[in-house]
């Protein structure tokens, strides 16, 4: 009987040895849940590259034209005034079709109209630059404008239910990519046309490869259906506190504690859909027809295209620092002014003597542009909750984008009219000026 102690000791250290390797066999807990953090990893993965990728062409569209735009008008038979109108289609396709895009992602899912927006983007892009009649291109513009439209407005919600913990790292990655596809385009599209012979179609159209690669992952992430892009523990907690998290989103349960504000008849309200709407039409201008002023101030158009750049990459590094000293301030009009003096020193400087220090110019300008990271600051903390600052945002912008056509139009008319440039950058200079006037009112401490 003692020599059978420890036989009887020793069986039980054998089955527990042997229980893990049960466990590893194929369908076993262990392997399942291995095979589930592989396939959360591989999705992180894909969302993060879908995500720079659609980032990277919500600007080539417009900024790659910019540095090749005199060689389409004279190729497409297209008057300065047209060209203006260009300039202005991207305002008008972000106020309407962005408007649908909540309506299509609740029918086939953020993923899905992300992904047909870039389907969108890249037909677009792959066939304007080949047709011959200022029409068809203006519509394959819209086209591609439309897809970068709903992309906008869906991105930020795909960040949230792809990375709910981490949502600021993933919007700074993306706006860092946005800024980055602005700048690329309006640098390299020239150069691109060199390496082609030459031909501004080749280097416009080669923008299309680009948005090309951006579709496959978009639509792996759209079978995917949406799920959080990380493990699956827990999900019974997430699903019991997604509905509260969806109304706190939504403002649901502001709405129903009361009467919901009426943000139109808010003077704060106008002033921020003003201040949005004129540096939504500076911003265009500078997209439009800056590269054409350096050029006919006698700068290649290699040149004209580097410091259309320049404006774009200041965009990274200052948006960031921008948005985090204005979300620390009570009162923001003082950032709004001196941006406001930025821009009018530089559209000064663009009118006195555009060849003489271009690079300052552009840089001048380039801090100008940051005015709109500054404005969606302004909007989240001039509402006093979550259903009022919905509410403002939607007005600020759709009136905003709005506000923003005439601008670059006026541009390209006064410039034909004209011939010159002193006559159209003394109209933005002075839509600058009334853009300063907006912005100190926009940026008080008051809340609606």
């Amino acid at each position: 009987m003692v020599g059978d102690e420890p036989a009887g000791r020793d069986e039980p250290v054998v089955r527990d040895r042997a229980r893990p390797e049960g466990d590893a066999a194929p369908g076993s807990p262990v392997k399942q849940r291995q095979g589930h953090a592989r396939s959360a990893t591989w999705t992180r993965r894909l969302a993060v590259t879908a995500l720079v990728l659609a980032a990277l062409n919500l600007r080539p569209v417009v900024t790659s034209l910019g540095p090749v735009l005199e060689e389409a008008r004279a190729a497409l038979g297209m008057s300065a005034t047209i060209a203006g109108l260009l300039t202005s289609v991207p305002a008008v396709c972000f106020a309407l079709v962005g408007s649908a895009a909540p309506r299509l992602a609740r029918r086939f899912g953020p993923d899905g109209v992300v992904f047909a927006g870039m389907a969108a983007v890249a037909l677009g892009l792959a066939v304007r630059p080949f047709v011959g009649t200022t029409p068809v291109f203006l519509t394959l513009s819209g086209l591609a404008l439309a897809g970068i439209a709903v992309a906008n407005v869906l991105l930020p919600v795909v960040v949230k239910q792809r990375f709910p913990d981490k949502v600021g790292m993933m919007t700074g990655l993306y706006s860092m990519a946005l800024n980055l596809g602005a700048s690329a385009a309006a640098a390299v599209t020239v150069p691109l046309a060199g390496a082609f012979g030459g031909d501004w179609r080749a280097g416009l159209g080669a923008w299309a490869v680009l948005a090309a690669v951006a579709v496959p992952p978009w639509a792996a992430l759209a079978r995917d259906g949406g799920r959080p892009a990380g493990r699956r523990t827990g999900q019974r907690a997430g699903r019991e506190a997604t509905p509260r998290a969806e109304r706190a989103g939504r403002g649901d349960a502001a709405a129903e504690a009361g009467t919901p504000v009426r943000v139109a008849r808010s003077p704060v309200a106008w002033a921020l859909a003003l201040f949005f709407g004129l540096q939504s039409s500076s911003a265009y201008v500078i997209i439009g027809w800056l590269p054409q002023i350096f050029r006919d101030a006698g700068l290649s158009a290699e040149t004209a295209g580097l410091l259309f750049a320049v404006t774009s990459v200041l965009g990274v590094p200052l948006s960031f620092a921008l948005a985090a000293v204005a979300g620390r301030l009570r009162n923001q009009s003082g950032i709004a002014v001196l941006l406001g003096a930025f821009g009018l020193a530089g559209y000064a400087g663009v009118w006195a003597a555009p060849a003489a220090a271009p690079w300052l110019w552009a840089v001048l300008l380039g801090v100008a542009n940051c005015a709109f990271p500054l404005v969606l600051t302004m909007i989240a903390m001039r509402g006093r909750d979550g259903a009022t600052v919905i509410r403002l945002s939607a007005f600020a912008q759709s009136v905003g984008y709005l506000v923003s056509v005439p601008g670059p139009i006026l541009v390209g008319a006064l410039y034909q009219h004209t011939g010159g440039w002193h006559g159209p950058l003394a109209l933005v200079a002075g839509l600058m000026a009334v853009q300063t006037v907006a912005g100190y009112f926009a940026g008080r401490d008051r809340q609606i």
